[in-house]
C-alpha cells in the first residue's frame, strides 16, 4: 500500500452538513478498498490565489491515508462528479 495526500477545495457555501458529509465520503471511499486514513486536516475557509468560477474564497481540507494506488483514477472521479468541490489533488507521499 501507498501513503497519498488529498488536498480539496469546497465551495464556501456549502453547509457544515454539506461539508462533512463531502469529507466522510471520501473517508469511506478509502475504508472501503481497504485502506486506511491516518488524518484529516481541516483548514478552514482561505482566500485563493485567483478565481475560480468566480468564487474568491474556498474550504480546504486536506487528508492523509494509505491505499492501494487503484485508488487514485476512483478519487478524481468521484471528486470530479461531486457537487461542490472546486479543485482537487492526489499526491504520493
Amino acid at each position: 500500500m501507498t501513503k497519498y495526500e488529498m488536498l480539496y477545495i469546497l465551495d464556501t457555501t456549502l453547509s457544515d452538513e454539506a461539508k462533512e458529509a463531502i469529507i466522510k465520503k471520501f473517508e469511506d471511499l478509502v475504508v472501503k478498498v481497504g485502506g486506511a486514513v491516518e488524518g484529516t486536516d481541516r483548514w478552514g475557509v482561505k482566500k485563493l490565489q485567483y478565481p475560480i468560477n468566480y468564487k474568491t474564497e474556498g474550504y480546504y481540507v486536506l487528508m492523509t491515508f494509505e491505499a492501494p494506488n487503484t485508488i487514485v483514477a476512483e478519487m478524481k472521479r468521484v471528486a470530479g462528479i461531486t457537487d461542490g468541490i472546486i479543485r482537487r489533488m492526489v499526491t504520493k507521499r
